[in-house]
């Protein structure tokens, strides 16, 4: 039987900080090419000769490729060792951020976005699966923590200082460093990272009956409800804080609710193994809370900059919080919830810029954080809900 108690690797009651600061990496890798387009559009409109509006398709189209391949190919390399697959995933950053940084075509920029996306999709399906089998079960919410820290890292630091230098020297130059920087991991990859086997064929459960394992469906709810909830105001932060004394400041507040976001994931890194269901109970409802206080209090500068701070610290465990639930949920399946989840996160990420742009225009950005709290408080109350098999009460 496959299951993450038989590798031998895990006996030792101590992290192995090589491989899962490695898994954090790749993430810190994953989200710096996701995002980093976002911040530099003027600049990579102006050098292919297109508008902003269709340079902005290169998030959209990294976004679709890991949309489309989390499911199918996590589902199609279940039977792969973890780490070939570990660094297909890794190489292929490699060539696809070469080809955008050397590429000059928009349609083949176009393609190596989707093609980056699709790597991404792979990486977050097994991410979770490979922390967790390097350790004992009394660490392996410590494990995702850590794995995940790549996630709020370059969130808060990446991705701003790559907006910055690309702005100065060059789109292109960034995107060639990332490059540099995915080298430096596959060689690290190659040197200290322990292999597992992939999940032998008779043990692998069919696509739906995994989607109805008891916990399972819960959980991808408040996935998608959670993450939709929190795009739709993260998109449009800089519309809503101009209807606020902080509205040239919308900089330090994106960079205090990146660096809480750190704080929150270490939080919840020495708490998860014992607390998790409290964790995720109490981050759904001060994110409602914090949501409900900076539209009523929109005119106290300090209401809106706790409310940040609560927000991003809430906001930062959640990855790792719903990967561990899954993960914990779907058992010798775990990769393939874990593609479920990635599924449900994007597409909570799309959805937030669709629906934050309808409300936009039909309540105007000032009421943005009051229209989370109803569709909160419905999450908080799926997570209640699910106790026995979703959600459980701390161990």
């Amino acid at each position: 039987m496959y299951s993450a108690t038989n590798d031998t690797d895990v006996k030792k009651e101590s992290l192995p900080w090589a491989g899962l600061l490695a898994l954090a990496m790749a993430g810190f890798i994953c989200i710096l090419t996701e995002s980093l387009p976002a911040g530099l559009l003027p600049q990579i409109a102006s050098d292919l000769g297109v508008t902003q509006a269709l340079a902005g398709q290169l998030v959209t189209l990294y976004a679709v490729g890991s949309l489309l391949a989390a499911i199918p190919l996590t589902t199609a390399t279940r039977e792969w060792r973890r780490k070939p697959l570990l660094l297909l995933c890794i190489i292929g950053f490699l060539v696809f951020n070469t080809v955008t940084a050397l590429s000059s075509v928009y349609a083949i920029t176009l393609i190596a976005r989707f093609c980056a996306g699709v790597a991404a999709g792979v990486l977050w399906g097994m991410t979770a699966g490979y922390a967790r089998r390097m350790v004992p079960e009394s660490l392996k919410g410590k494990a995702m923590a850590v794995a995940m820290v790549g996630t709020p890292l370059a969130l808060a630091l990446g991705v701003p200082i790559g907006t910055f230098f690309g702005t100065y020297a060059g789109w292109r130059l960034i995107f060639g460093t990332v490059s540099i920087l995915t080298l430096a991991l596959i060689a690290w990859v190659l040197w200290n990272m322990p292999d597992y086997e992939g999940e032998p064929a008779q043990d692998q459960l069919p696509l739906h009956k995994i989607f109805f394992i008891p916990g399972i469906r819960p959980i991808l709810f408040v996935v998608l409800a959670w993450v939709l909830a929190h795009n739709i105001l993260y998109t449009y932060i800089s519309p809503f804080l101009a209807d606020t004394a902080l509205a040239h400041r919308v900089d330090l507040i994106l960079l205090l609710f990146g660096v809480t976001s750190v704080i929150g994931i270490w939080i919840i890194g020495l708490l998860i193994d014992r607390y998790m269901r409290i964790l995720v109970l109490s981050s759904i409802a001060i994110f409602a809370l914090a949501s409900a206080a900076m539209e009523i209090w929109i005119n106290q500068p300090v209401v809106i900059i706790f409310g940040v701070i609560a927000w991003g610290m809430t906001f930062g465990g959640a990855a790792t919080l719903l990967q561990t639930a899954i993960a914990h949920a779907g058992g010798q399946s775990a990769d393939i919830a874990q593609s479920m989840l990635v599924t449900a996160w994007n597409l909570g990420l799309g959805a937030g810029g669709i629906v934050g742009a309808i409300l936009l225009d039909w309540i105007g950005a000032r009421f943005l954080p009051g229209s989370l709290v109803l569709l909160l408080l419905i999450t908080l109350i799926i997570a209640w809900t699910a106790q026995n098999h979703g959600f459980p009460r701390s161990r």
